[in-house]
């Protein structure tokens, strides 16, 4: 055979070799890239443990929010159409720094003791 028809002979297959790898990799990518959009499964138990706090805290803010001074929705949150109620908002209340379960957070000067 003459050394120019295997000379395009490996080109030929070169080129060929290189959309088959580029293709692969794209291939995989985006493959890749799927996977990475895909929100995880949640387990039952860390449902249920969201569902214990939120409850917590939502016991904790009904009975901060039981203390209005006015007319309340059926939710049990102030109704702010009445005076009383914005006046009572208004207020500063005593410990405006919390920690999550409720506690007055010690970092701040209002909620040191004196």
């Amino acid at each position: 055979m003459d050394l120019a028809i295997i000379h395009t002979i490996t080109l030929k297959k070169n080129a060929i070799m290189k959309k088959i790898i580029l293709l692969a990799s794209l291939l995989l990518a985006f493959a890749g890239f799927s996977f990475a959009q895909t929100t995880p499964a949640k387990t039952k138990s860390a449902t249920a443990a969201k569902t214990t706090t939120t409850a917590k805290t939502s016991t904790t803010a009904s009975t901060a929010k039981t203390t209005t001074a006015g007319p309340t929705k059926k939710d049990g949150t102030a109704d702010m159409r009445y005076k009383a109620n914005k006046d009572a908002a208004k207020a500063a209340p005593a410990t405006t720094h919390v920690k999550k379960d409720g506690t007055p957070d010690k970092r701040y000067k209002e909620n040191k003791a004196k």
